[in-house]
């Protein structure tokens, strides 16, 4: 049901000898989100996954899916699960059909016409006889979400799904995502180096540095919380420079080509707005550009920045 938590971590922890790659991650992810896990590079994104599927032990702390932990229930929950965890492998003298009903064995038997149609749902319907080593790298990238989406997953563990495809590739699965999430049935926990397609798909997201936790919570609330950088295009430019160096958040406001830029708290919007229509400034556009670009960074470059 819409609310239920599916995967919940408390304390979550992997250590190599002396080095910590996670440590006391607590998550929470409910049914039906597009969950964002993002992070820079070596920040603990696959260790955390591949202990969230069993993979590693962890050292320290507990996973828990569909409210049961996973050690102790692993079949039982695992079998509710699919992955897709970096490239996905297959046997390349085989056709995508082939390989798709040999995964399917090993997870209890998918009938034909499942298989068929997750094919048709991934856009590999008219390649599904050809032998794999003939597929591209974005096929087979497909390839392997289909084969995440066999057994009729409710949470489907997404690594870096993206990883090297062209624009439209990239597009492909972003649209994929989001249907399969349309219908709140199935819960993605996607983790991308790719912050425009965790601001474009997800619902939620997490940030961790350092393998410890930053940031979670709903992707918009957190865009949209504190200040913006705003581009304003207005005339006259040089008026509207004027009246908003004013401000008490002002004094920064800059000309850059035909706008004005300022960096000021979201609620001010409003109230700016108005204020260059009442001095004879026409407002055509006021457009707050805070994105999830320039939040990832200002939480991860220094510790300073962390909130």
């Amino acid at each position: 049901m819409p609310g239920e938590t599916v995967l919940r971590t408390r304390g979550l922890g992997k250590r190599y000898g002396k080095r910590w790659a996670v440590r006391d991650l607590d998550l929470t992810v409910r049914r039906g989100e597009v969950f964002g896990f993002l992070g820079p590079n070596g920040a603990g994104k696959s260790t955390t996954i591949r202990m969230l599927l069993s993979l590693v032990a962890p050292t320290t702390g507990t996973v828990e899916l569909f409210g049961m932990p996973l050690r102790g229930h692993r079949g039982e929950v695992l079998g509710r699960v699919g992955g897709l965890v970096e490239s996905a492998d297959f046997y390349l003298y085989l056709s995508a059909r082939r390989n798709l009903q040999i995964i399917g064995d090993l997870k209890g038997g998918v009938p034909a016409r499942v298989i068929e149609k997750i094919l048709e749902t991934v856009g590999l319907a008219s390649r599904a006889g050809e032998r794999v080593k003939s597929f591209s790298h974005g096929m087979k990238q497909r390839l392997g979400l289909a084969g995440a989406l066999l057994g009729a997953p409710e949470f489907v563990i997404l690594d870096e799904p993206t990883t090297g495809l062209d624009p439209q590739g990239i597009k492909e699965v972003r649209d994929l995502i989001t249907r399969l999430a349309s219908d709140g049935k199935i819960t993605i926990f996607l983790s991308s180096h790719l912050l425009t397609e965790i601001e474009q798909v997800a619902t939620n997201m997490a940030i961790i540095n350092g393998g410890s936790l930053v940031v979670q919570g709903d992707v918009r609330e957190l865009l949209h919380a504190d200040t913006f950088t705003v581009r304003i295009t207005a005339a006259p430019l040089d008026l509207a420079l004027e009246i908003i160096s004013r401000e008490p958040y002002g004094k920064d406001a800059r000309l850059s080509g035909d706008h004005v830029l300022v960096t000021m708290p979201a609620g001010k919007i409003p109230s700016l707005n108005a204020g260059l229509v009442r001095a004879g400034v026409e407002v055509t556009a006021l457009v707050p550009q805070r994105s999830l670009e320039e939040y990832f960074l200002s939480l991860t470059e220094g510790a300073s920045d962390i909130r």
